[in-house]
């Protein structure tokens, strides 16, 4: 009986905790009379959307592509590629944020960085409305854009124009792109410990990235941890596994003419330290002892090199988010960053001129270098140099066969001398 009993006053004790649950749920909603604030329902008739930024693209083009990051023509293009992805419907009790401005909303945090708060208040739309709007369009900008503005080569004619363009713009043959990787600064993520905790002691992911001759990305992998080495994140990079795999469809060896000795050149990636040597990888001889023909290598080498640097410092300078600390985790942040690398090789295709302007230039008579303005600021930091590597036989001799092209009547240029002699 006594049993029973406890049973029972448990069994109302459940009842009376239910009951005073639902009475409480009741009270807040009848408290709640409105499911946005007042603010925030003025958003189309005061928000920066509906006021500055429609004066901004009816009276000041450079103001509009300022806050953008793109131009008037620009913008519209893009918006046409991705409304289908992130057009909404009107509710009964709120209208949707059409696709023109979370667009803007998208395309000012990747400008600025700014918090989501700040956002908020700037464009009239709730914190959590500004989060899932930013990762919904970094998905759009991606899934609409990365066939025709995100594709890797797949034909051996895509890869001998782009060999065409290093040899004619940077004097380098058998090029197929420059690699470099870069880590983007982010909040540590919950229960990570020192996962992605680098070598510089800061938390980031990956960017790991291979740029043809104009600056633009060919192949990217992100979201690798940050305290994965450099072996770690080229060795299970899609990259690696494609050219281990040869599915890439590369050019066949190809004779240089004009020097005897040289042939069978391998068409290659130019890199630095922090990768492996291999046929298909060039990097420069180690800084110690250098001879003049080696010191001519590694300058020629350096000098095709420098895009990929280029392609970095452009993208933190145009989408300046990657000059903050990202406060997000970090698969929304590789969405974030692959639909920053699709916008860049748009602009790189549509405006170049303006878009570029930043990077570093040579003198036309002379070759003197000019740091581009984004070296003033630098926001990504590469990859640990590799340690202890010893380069295959093959290796060797293709880097050694360069060296003869490079110094060679027909290989050199009238100023790298001098330039290895600075």
């Amino acid at each position: 009986m006594e049993a029973n009993d406890s049973a029972s006053e448990d069994e109302e004790v459940l009842l009376l905790l239910l009951l005073l649950r639902r009475c409480r749920r009741r009270r807040r909603a009848a408290c709640r009379t409105t499911w946005t604030r007042q603010w925030i329902m003025r958003r189309q008739a005061q928000g920066v959307y509906a006021n500055l930024v429609q004066e901004l693209r009816a009276e000041d083009p450079e103001s509009f592509r300022q806050f953008h990051r793109l131009d008037r023509q620009s913008f519209q293009d893009i918006l046409t590629m991705i409304s289908p992805y992130i057009e909404k419907q009107d509710t009964n009790m709120r209208s949707a944020v059409n696709p023109s401005e979370r667009l803007a909303v998208t395309l000012r945090f990747l400008a600025t960085g700014e918090t989501f708060r700040s956002l908020s208040f700037q464009f009239r739309i709730g914190e959590r409305t500004i989060s899932a709007i930013i990762e919904e369009t970094c998905g759009a900008l991606y899934n609409a854009m990365k066939e025709k503005f995100l594709k890797t080569p797949t034909s051996k004619e895509e890869w001998l124009k782009i060999a065409e363009e290093f040899h004619q713009k940077w004097n380098y043959p058998c090029c197929i792109g420059a690699i470099d990787g870069k880590h983007i600064a982010i909040v540590q993520p919950h229960h990570s410990g020192t996962e992605f905790f680098n070598y510089k002691h800061f938390f980031s992911i990956i960017l790991l990235a291979l740029v043809d001759a104009n600056y633009k990305f060919t192949c990217v992998d992100v979201g690798a941890a940050g305290r994965e080495g450099d072996a770690g994140v080229f060795n299970n990079s899609a990259l690696k596994n494609a050219l281990n795999a040869k599915c890439l469809d590369l050019p066949p060896p190809e004779n240089i003419q004009g020097v005897e000795y040289i042939n069978e050149m391998h068409y290659h990636i130019v890199g630095d330290d922090a990768f492996p040597m291999s046929r298909t990888i060039m990097k420069p001889y180690p800084h110690r002892s250098l001879n003049t023909e080696e010191r001519i290598f590694n300058y020629r080498l350096s000098r095709a090199r420098r895009v990929v640097e280029n392609a970095f410092g452009i993208l933190s300078n145009r989408f300046r988010v990657f000059h903050t600390t990202i406060n997000l985790n970090p698969d929304k942040v590789t969405g974030l960053v692959l639909a920053a690398c699709c916008l860049h090789n748009f602009m790189v295709d549509k405006n170049k001129h303006t878009y570029v302007g930043i990077a570093d230039t040579e003198d036309v008579e002379n070759h003197t270098f000019t740091a581009g303005a984004w070296r003033n600021d630098p926001a990504l930091v590469g990859l640990a140099p590799t340690l202890g590597r010893n380069p295959t036989r093959e290796a060797k001799e293709q880097r050694r066969l360069l060296t003869g092209y490079f110094c060679s009547q027909v290989g050199s240029v009238p100023w790298q001398n001098h330039m290895t002699s600075l």
